[in-house]
C-alpha cells in the first residue's frame, strides 16, 4: 500500500512539475508602412480554429500613425499561430472591398509578403517555441 501511495504521489508531482515547465512568451508585432493617421490599427493573433472566422485568442487596437506601430501579445503559449493586421481607415471594424473584389483597406498577415487571393491558415503560420519572438508586417 505505501509503494502504490508513493507512486501515485510521483505521479501526480510528475504531472505538476511538466504542466509547469510550459512557458508562455511575448509576441512583440511590428506594423510597418502605415500610410496615413486615419482610423485605427486592428490585429489580432489566431489559431487555426479563429482564423478568418472572427476575433482572435488576442486582439489589439489602437488610433493608426503613419509610419510604424508595434504592439504586444502577452502570454502566448508555445504553438502555431497566425497574425493578421489591418488599417481600418473608417473604423467600420471591418475589411472593405472594392467593386472588383480586391481589397479597400492596407492589410499584413505573418508568415507572407505577399498573398495572392484569400490566405489559408497554412499560407501564415509561423511557429512560437519557449522564447520571446519579434515579427514585422508590411502593408
Amino acid at each position: 500500500m505505501k509503494t502504490l501511495a508513493l507512486l501515485l504521489s510521483l505521479f501526480i508531482t510528475a504531472i505538476i512539475a511538466s504542466a509547469q515547465d510550459t512557458k508562455s512568451v511575448t509576441l512583440t508585432v511590428t506594423v510597418e508602412n502605415v500610410a496615413t493617421n486615419e482610423g485605427q490599427i486592428l490585429a489580432a493573433l489566431h489559431t487555426r480554429d479563429t482564423f478568418m472566422k472572427g476575433p482572435g485568442i488576442q486582439n489589439f487596437k489602437c488610433s493608426a500613425k503613419t509610419g510604424s506601430i508595434s504592439f504586444v501579445f502577452e502570454d502566448v503559449k508555445p504553438g502555431t499561430y497566425a497574425i493578421s493586421s489591418m488599417h481600418d481607415t473608417n473604423e467600420n471594424q471591418r475589411m472593405d472591398f472594392k467593386d472588383n473584389g480586391m481589397p479597400n483597406e492596407s492589410y499584413a498577415m505573418s508568415g507572407s509578403e505577399i498573398i495572392m487571393g484569400l490566405p489559408t491558415f497554412h499560407d501564415v503560420k509561423f511557429e512560437v517555441g519557449g522564447n520571446d519572438l519579434a515579427l514585422k508586417l508590411r502593408y
